[in-house]
């Protein structure tokens, strides 16, 4: 086996079904329910402008040489309508990894739900306006190299976050969750009733009845000093 230089073209069975109630929930309401920890970092933000409030799909992933896509090209050929290819890039920021051809084949061949890339893309002026989620980190002239080596449907690491093939992948305009393959079938009970709690508390805000007990009482739980002067 060659590591580093290998394509696995199976992963792990998943439910389709899963993805249209994911495609309901803000990512926030997911990470909420995830203690916070599952967000893709790194800058790593919504580049293009989708008409659907959210992306949702399984994760293909490549590890990717910095700067060179051969390895998304091979991905690209292998997805379809309910994946998400996710890229990591060694942290590169000199080269796009992928721009306009490359995309469009992604969205309008291939029907993929998504892409995210831990690099920049470029085209900027075509993918923003283009109604098909894309993440980056921003945009960069300069093009890819088509070497290698690299790896499609391994462990790799995106935005400080482990992310494996099969995984469940979802976006809106605040950013990119992972949610491990295992975990999205409970998840996604707790984080749909999450998300109906949190709608309430917003509606609360609007018609000036939001409950605000809970401030002072943490301020005194946390031992607040309360000072009833001007800072001298």
């Amino acid at each position: 086996m060659t590591i580093g230089n290998r394509i696995f073209t199976q992963r792990p069975d998943f439910d389709v079904a899963l993805l249209n109630g994911y495609r309901t929930l803000p990512a926030a309401n997911i990470a909420d329910k995830m203690n916070r920890i599952a967000v893709l970092g790194n800058g790593i933000r919504l580049i293009s402008s989708p008409k659907a409030p959210v992306m949702a799909g399984y994760a293909i992933t490549v590890k990717a040489r910095a700067g060179d896509n051969l390895m998304l090209h091979a991905a690209l050929d292998m997805a379809g309508e309910n994946d998400v290819i996710v890229v990591s890039n060694e942290g590169d920021r000199s080269r796009a990894l992928m721009g306009e051809i490359m995309v469009a084949y992604a969205h309008y061949d291939k029907k993929i739900a998504g892409i995210v890339l831990d690099g920049p893309i470029r085209d900027i002026d075509a993918l923003s306006q283009m109604d098909f989620p894309i993440y980056a980190t921003g945009s960069n002239p300069a093009g890819p190299f088509k070497e290698g080596p690299g790896e499609v449907n391994t462990p790799i690491a995106v935005g400080g976050v482990a992310v494996c093939p099969g995984d469940l992948i979802v976006g809106d305009a605040d950013g990119v969750i992972v949610v491990p393959l295992n975990d999205a079938a409970g998840l996604l009970e707790a984080a749909t009733e999450y998300s109906k709690f949190d709608a309430s508390k917003v509606e609360a805000a609007k018609s000036g009845k939001a409950n605000r007990a809970w401030v002072n009482k943490s301020l005194v739980e946390k031992g607040v000093e309360f000072i009833d002067d001007v800072y001298r």
